[in-house]
């Protein structure tokens, strides 16, 4: 697999993405920072009124992964089969953080975390902070550069880990946090409410 390169206006472009989504967390009244008053590298609860409200938590390794998965798209649709010429290549980054920050925008609005009330084991869920919203686009952000760099099969192991290491520990990972939110399993649910 040939290399996206990420130019620098790329990333001056995704920082500034980043901060625009910050203004938009904030205009739809997201907290800044977890109600507890603090703010912790990770939290590590997943059933408790903190979790999403920090910088990092046992959902980091699925936004990183989306990365993976958003830089294998980006090769497959600008490099591979070179859509539109290949030309939206180099900013391959900004787009798949315009994504990413959508579902962060769409993820902290009323309907969708009623549904994760409803279907998954986010009983209490009441949506991220504003600081574990940018910390996920961050990590997206960060697993995209590493497949830009790394060996196709170092993401793909990568990735399988942390799929595995998510529900070996708390009984989610990004399969799954899909599989229930769009076609929620009753027998899931119940195992994941055992844990």
């Amino acid at each position: 697999m040939t290399r996206i390169s990420i130019p620098r206006n790329a990333l001056l472009a995704t920082l500034g993405l980043i901060i625009a989504t910050a203004a938009i967390l904030l205009a739809m009244d997201r907290p800044p920072i977890c109600a507890c008053g603090t703010v912790k590298l990770w939290h590590g609860v997943v059933q408790s009124s903190e979790n999403s409200q920090h910088i990092t938590d046992w959902y980091s390794p699925s936004h990183f992964i989306h990365g993976l998965i958003m830089y294998f798209v980006a090769w497959l649709l600008w490099d591979r089969w070179k859509l539109f010429g290949g030309k939206p290549a180099k900013w391959a980054l900004p787009i798949a953080v315009v994504v990413e920050a959508a579902w962060e925008i769409m993820e902290n609005t009323l309907m969708v975390i009623d549904r994760y009330r409803e279907v998954t084991i986010s009983w209490g869920y009441s949506g991220d902070s504003m600081i574990n919203s940018l910390s996920d686009i961050g990590w997206m952000a960060l697993g995209f550069i590493f497949a830009s760099r790394a060996p196709t099969w170092v993401s793909v192991t990568l990735a399988i880990f942390f799929e595995l290491l998510t529900l070996w520990v708390i009984r989610d990972n990004l399969t799954l946090n899909v599989v229930m939110l769009f076609w929620p399993i009753e027998a899931i649910r119940q195992w994941q409410g055992m844990g």
